[in-house]
């Protein structure tokens, strides 16, 4: 198998990652994800992961509580997932490194956009936690936003759903799945599978996204080396 891209950001769902529990780390699937992140690599793909915090926290849990303070809990929820990510890949000895929006020297790197294109250089996969930084900012912006800024082939959305649906298929079974979206009918329709920051972001600078399945057998892999799978969301 051949890849279509050359260099992919995965935006990992915290809740994927949790498995069937839907909170905490689901051994299995982190393994899972690390078989078809190793594959990738041995092809020579660039490879940068975001992770959300949702298994662990969002901000919409506290209820009562200052957004701010809510959303810097789910920056710290990230880097709990990040470094069990890191973890899980260098037991396979994949070289990995983590770089956070928040300072954090002890456990990890500042993010820096060159060190970032230097590790892609030197083989290494770069995971980008604590998302922008910034309160009021999803991991889905983060992630618009780091596949921007290193000029990502591709922004690969692993979600714990198939693709993008015109309504939630859990609650409504004649929901339609899209194969195919343009960026400004997710902001007109008000399509909630990535945020309208994200998307507006990923439509202004061209960077196509593929919303997926992660539970689908190896659906990494197959939709780096370009197979029809889930929802491609572009200008076209």
């Amino acid at each position: 198998m051949k890849p279509k891209y050359k260099r992919v950001l995965i935006k990992l769902s915290g809740e994927a990652l949790a498995g069937k529990e839907g909170h905490g780390l689901n051994e299995n699937v982190i393994s899972g994800v690390v078989d078809q992140i190793e594959a990738i690599k041995n092809m020579g793909v660039e490879i940068a992961l975001v992770i959300g915090g949702g298994n662990f926290w969002r901000g919409r849990q506290g209820k009562k509580m200052d957004r701010t303070t809510a959303d810097h809990m789910g920056m710290l929820a990230t880097v709990m997932n990040s470094l069990a990510m890191m973890d899980a890949l260098e037991q396979r000895g994949i070289p990995t490194r983590v770089q956070t929006a928040l300072i954090m020297t002890s456990v990890a790197e500042p993010y820096i956009l060159r060190k970032a294109l230097h590790h892609f250089e030197k083989g290494r996969v770069v995971i980008m936690a604590c998302g922008t930084g910034n309160p009021y900012c999803s991991t889905d912006t983060a992630a618009a936003q780091r596949a921007c800024e290193i000029q990502a082939d591709l922004l690969m959305m692993a979600k714990n759903i198939d693709g993008i649906y015109d309504s939630d298929p859990k609650t409504n079974p004649a929901a339609k799945k899209y194969e195919h979206i343009n960026y400004i009918d997710i902001i007109k329709n008000g399509i909630k599978a990535m945020d309208a920051t994200a998307a507006t972001m990923c439509m202004e600078n061209d960077v196509p996204v593929i919303a997926f399945g992660l539970d689908e057998k190896n659906s990494i892999v197959r939709v780096v080396c370009g197979e029809k799978l889930g929802t491609v969301i572009d200008n076209h």
